[in-house]
């Protein structure tokens, strides 16, 4: 309690907030205007603060205000701080009401259509006032959210080049990428197929500089070819699974795709061997970060969902 009261005399947390508004804003003015205050309380919040630390928190120039390397380590801090706040009242909601409550969580678009559709449907039915913000995205922008605390978890394709001491993972299942096609595809009638065979259809590719675009050049450099011609270049899910139910495209997936259907077309592994370049999908949180229980309870039913969906592993 003595290190909390030292703590208390030299920093108040409306004066966090205030740093915080300014470095937001840009300026005192505008962050008066956020704050609804007025640009002297704004002034006064911040040299009391500097005054407090012995420390310039804020440098001041024609182009604004920028915060120094002291006024960012504690802005870093505050957004720890307010967003565990944050989540303290989440948890009180949900202690009060546990039909309610909220949750933000990113994840693939993929895997958001698929697994992470399946497990709100079940939580839906027992937490009918609960909110779910699902962030739909791919690779390391994912974890971005996650370090940012925009959301509480991520549920991600996790490899060592993407792990951080900042981290903490809980495996749900081994994947690889497999070569798919829509069910009416020829290519599904076949019961062995050779990568170069595949390297003049059409492809549906994700951008260049996709981390699903880096895989897939490298499963073919791997036997000796050149990456394939994109017919399509997207990232729209709904784009992708129109030109695949014609059984006239393919495209190179994470093989959850096909194991936990998104509730697109009929998808088909093709019998391609690839590159071994497995890796396991994991539910990834921060360290030291405490999750709400509709978190909890949402991973919990997220492992309960991949038991009762598994299906045979997907040809590598």
């Amino acid at each position: 309690m003595d290190e909390i009261e030292r703590i208390e005399r030299r920093l108040k947390l409306h004066d966090v907030r205030v740093l915080m508004s300014v470095a937001h804003a840009g300026s005192m003015g505008k962050a008066a205007e956020l704050l609804r205050t007025s640009q002297s309380a704004i002034s006064r919040s911040i040299a009391n603060m500097e005054h407090a630390l012995g420390v310039r928190l804020l440098d001041r120039s024609k182009e604004g205000i920028e915060p120094t390397q002291y006024g960012r380590a504690i802005i870093k801090r505050g957004v720890a701080v307010f967003d565990e706040l944050r989540q303290g009242i989440k948890d009180v909601e949900f202690l009060a009401d546990p039909t309610s409550g909220e949750l933000r969580l990113a994840c693939a678009e993929s895997m958001a259509a698929g697994l992470a559709f399946a497990t709100i449907e079940r939580l839906n039915r027992r937490y009918p006032h609960a909110a779910f913000h699902v962030v739909a995205g791919g690779g390391p922008p994912l974890l971005t959210e996650l370090e940012n605390r925009n959301v509480e978890f991520t549920i991600s394709r996790m490899t060592t080049e993407l792990a951080s001491p900042h981290f903490v993972t809980q495996m749900l299942f081994d994947d690889s990428y497999v070569i798919v096609a829509g069910s009416e595809s020829p290519w599904t009638r076949r019961r062995r197929i050779e990568l170069a065979e595949l390297l003049n259809e059409n492809w549906i590719l994700p951008p260049p500089d996709n981390f699903g675009a880096m895989l897939i050049a490298e499963a073919f450099r791997a036997r000796g070819l050149s990456p394939p011609r994109a017919a399509i270049v997207t990232l729209s899910l709904n784009l992708r699974n129109r030109f695949l139910a014609t059984g006239r495209f393919l495209t190179m997936l994470p093989g959850y795709s096909v194991r936990f259907p998104d509730g697109g077309p009929a998808l088909r592994a093709l019998p391609v061997k690839l590159p071994d370049a497995r890796a396991p999908v994991c539910v990834v949180t921060l360290r030291n970060r405490t999750l709400s229980p509709l978190g909890q309870r949402f991973i919990e039913t997220l492992r309960a969902t991949v038991q009762s969906m598994k299906a045979p592993r997907a040809n590598r």
